[in-house]
């Protein structure tokens, strides 16, 4: 009997679903961590307004003038005169179905306002993200193993590194807006107003995540199958971008959900910086006027946006490195 008639008969193990395969859980587990963290900061938001000292109908009010209608209209909104449990499954219920209630000092729905200022701070986040990875990519592989550029590329990255993104927009200002007139001092009305507040934001993070990447290429650089294309013949370039990038990606894909968090925060500063509509001047308006239904809805929503971001990073990293869907990794 041959091997091939043999090989015929011996039955072959069927292929797992792809709800069964170890990707798919641990693809699982990362979006239900992801569900608990959204569940923690709404419940967090709701415990901060019922253990606030003072009357919540005064914290919910804010600076508006106090009237029996008013408080009347908050306290059925809010279900203040109903128990404790219920009032917190009531605000759930209101989450989920992305109802944050409503500003009494502008007098306006909150889902409206993060509405209209929403585009405006994840068009600048990408944005800064760009630059943070390009800055990152770009410095890394350039600089790998090169002693000189290395030596340089420390330097600048610790420069920026150390400099608050405020400090970094107004220098970019005075340069390319004052002096030189490249681009406009403040507003969203074109690409060319995204440039600055996207550098001011995104080469900070980008001089961190360069200096990870290059240690990072380094090692891949000095891999054993790094000798081995070079005894191919395959070009330094091409082994920089093509195969020890891949495999010196990982650390700093995980970093990138940090970076994001980072951007996010730093954004409230630089759409001031800038004079930019975003959350970052909605959240400053909402906590000088102590418009608290505001600040509550800002702070979920960035963190909806942090563990979109993170999980979706984590997702990337499985797709990079297929060790990791191992059930034993």
């Amino acid at each position: 009997m041959s091997l091939e008639s043999i090989a015929t008969r011996v039955p072959r193990k069927p292929t797992p679903p792809l709800w069964r395969s170890a990707l798919a859980r641990r693809i699982g587990r990362r979006l239900l961590g992801g569900v608990l963290v959204l569940w923690a900061a709404v419940t967090l938001a709701f415990l901060g307004v019922h253990l606030a000292p003072g009357d919540i109908v005064s914290l919910l009010i804010g600076e508006q003038v106090r009237t029996a209608a008013i408080e009347a209209a908050i306290r059925a909104e809010w279900g203040l005169n109903e128990p404790l449990w219920l009032q917190y499954l009531h605000y759930l219920w209101r989450v989920l179905h992305g109802d944050f209630g409503r500003s009494y000092i502008l007098n306006t729905e909150v889902s409206h306002l993060l509405a209209t200022q929403l585009w405006p701070t994840i068009r600048l986040t990408l944005a800064a993200l760009l630059v943070s990875l390009v800055f990152a990519v770009a410095v890394a592989v350039t600089t790998a193993h090169r002693r000189w550029g290395r030596r340089v590329a420390n330097a600048v990255e610790l420069l920026l590194a150390s400099t608050p993104s405020f400090w970094m927009g107004i220098v970019l200002l005075f340069v390319f807006s004052f002096t030189l007139r490249w681009f406009p001092v403040a507003g969203d009305r074109s690409l060319s107003s995204l440039v600055l507040p996207a550098l001011a934001l995104g080469l900070a993070q980008g001089a961190v995540v360069a200096q990870l990447l290059r240690r990072e290429l380094e090692h891949a650089l000095d891999a054993p199958f790094t000798l081995t294309l070079r005894a191919w013949g395959v070009g330094d370039t091409t082994i920089r971008l093509r195969h020890a990038l891949r495999h010196a990606a990982l650390p700093a894909v995980t970093l990138t959900g940090w970076l994001v968090g980072g951007l996010l925060s730093g954004a409230v500063i630089t759409e001031q910086v800038f004079g930019r509509p975003g959350l970052g001047k909605l959240t400053v308006d909402a906590v000088l006027a102590k418009d608290l239904p505001v600040v509550l809805a800002v702070a979920i929503l960035s963190a909806l946006i942090y563990v979109v971001m993170s999980t979706l990073v984590d997702i990337l990293a499985l797709w990079i490195d297929p060790r990791l869907r191992g059930e034993n990794q």
